[in-house]
């Protein structure tokens, strides 16, 4: 998520709003990109109320009406969090293949290499589900940013309005969706196997922590 709102800061900067960067949110520091709600008491509710964790980082601010260019910047601005996602899920596959050469090169870090590769399986899991999600065209996640533009201009508007009870839709798709949100989920499933396909010759065995992901391959 750190990479995520980095992005969105960045990009921003890039298009002519350096708001972000005033405020100090273009960083590493994760301390800065804790919202105490999003980030805390969200996903402590969501798994006590309803078996999942639901959260995010604090909103990168942005100011449209600095973008150079308003469509180009708000597109890219928005699309640049994914796309951090996306390049971590695919350096992940690249960094889980290094571990498992690591491990087999250095019988001695085998174990080591193979608690490592469990870690890296979960955050290129996750990369996908950042990914993926953020696409779905549900106001305020960033695909909506694309996908008002492809609407007339004032059925955008009442579509962007939907943002207010953007994240109420979002929980109650979590707690109730049931089959309707496992197939709109389904091409992170698939992309998952995918990733692990690639990654499988290259996974470690563990006697300490097996790899969770191996059923994906």
């Amino acid at each position: 998520m750190v990479a995520h709102e980095y992005a969105h800061g960045y990009a921003a900067r890039s298009q002519g709003d350096h708001t972000a960067e005033q405020l100090g949110r273009i960083t590493w520091n994760p301390i800065k990109h804790i919202d105490p709600f999003l980030t805390v008491i969200l996903p402590i509710l969501t798994w006590f109320g309803g078996g999942f964790i639901f959260g995010g980082a604090k909103p990168v601010p942005v100011v449209p009406r600095n973008y150079r260019d308003f469509k180009r910047g708000d597109i890219i601005v928005s699309l640049a969090g994914v796309a951090s996602n996306a390049v971590l899920a695919v350096l992940g596959v690249f960094v889980l293949i290094g571990l498992g050469m690591l491990g087999r090169a250095v019988p001695a870090l085998t174990e080591s290499c193979a608690i490592l590769q469990v870690m890296m399986s979960f955050g290129i899991f996750f990369n996908i589900i950042l990914t993926y999600f953020n696409l779905i065209p549900i106001p305020p996640l960033d695909g909506s940013h694309v996908f008002k533009y492809l609407l007339p201009p004032k059925l955008a508007f009442y579509y962007q309005q939907v943002g207010r009870y953007g994240f109420l839709i979002l929980i109650l798709l979590f707690m109730f969706g049931g089959p309707v949100f496992g197939r709109v989920m389904y091409p992170v499933f698939a992309l998952a196997r995918v990733a692990f396909g690639i990654a499988f010759p290259y996974l470690l065995p563990s006697d300490v922590i097996p790899n969770p992901f191996l059923g994906f391959a």
